[in-house]
């Protein structure tokens, strides 16, 4: 290989260059990112802690019951902080009002899903795929499962009706759902490159956001068009 002037590398090898600005599009702000970041940190923290806790190999090796314990109920009752928090960016409060929403694209996508098709054609999308919205949804309501039979754990006689042992069993069922689903959504992530660089820079490439997010990018390519004077 020999390099030629002006070249900071061999000929033949292609420089590896960021994309320019104009062919990236902002995916997530820095107030989004810090949402995802810090309950993606007490979920993991959670996690570990319970592991600690239930599990016997692991609860020898770390010891310190009492510190694993304290440190796992003051993770969950503040898991819902970074959410309220991110509230203060209209950014974020739009992406909830995203979620939130089905439109008639998800239930293409979730057909495709269901018979195992993966073409961008088959599978049509607005910033968030349908798979993303029922992960969240069903995540949301999961945290609050496991905040409401954690607090009875903790408070035992607050709901006589309801005994302590129901809501252990209530809370070690949803904890091991949330494990699986939270390995499948990692397992998501790492199949694509592209979706972490958007969740750990903010921009995507426009080539990806048109691909795979298609009526995201022409909402947000529409009011663009409508500011660009005509000839």
């Amino acid at each position: 290989m020999t390099s030629t002037a002006g070249s900071t590398g061999p000929t033949g090898v292609a420089a590896r260059r960021p994309p320019e600005r104009s062919a990236r599009a902002l995916r997530f702000t820095r107030a989004e990112r810090w949402v995802h970041r810090g309950t993606g940190l007490l979920m993991l923290l959670c996690l570990t802690t319970a592991a600690c806790l239930y599990l016997g190999p692991l609860a020898q090796l770390v010891g310190r019951r009492h510190l694993v314990a304290t440190v796992h109920e003051w993770s969950g009752i503040l898991l819902p902080l970074p959410l309220l928090l991110g509230l203060v960016s209209p950014a974020f409060r739009a992406d909830l009002r995203r979620l939130n929403r089905f439109a008639a694209y998800d239930r293409h996508w979730l057909r495709a899903a269901r018979r195992r098709l993966t073409a961008p054609e088959l599978r049509p999308a607005g910033k968030f795929n349908a798979g993303q919205k029922l992960y969240a949804g069903w995540l949301a309501g999961a945290v609050l499962v496991m905040a409401a039979t954690g607090l009875l754990m903790w408070f035992t006689g607050v709901l006589p009706a309801v005994s302590r042992t129901s809501a252990i069993f209530v809370h070690d069922l949803v904890a091991w759902a949330i494990v699986l689903v939270v390995i499948g959504h990692i397992r998501k992530a790492l199949q694509d490159p592209e979706a972490r660089l958007g969740m750990r820079t903010g921009y995507v490439s426009t080539a990806w956001a048109r691909r795979w997010h298609v009526h995201w990018t022409e909402a947000e390519e529409r009011p663009a068009a409508k500011d660009t004077p005509q000839p």
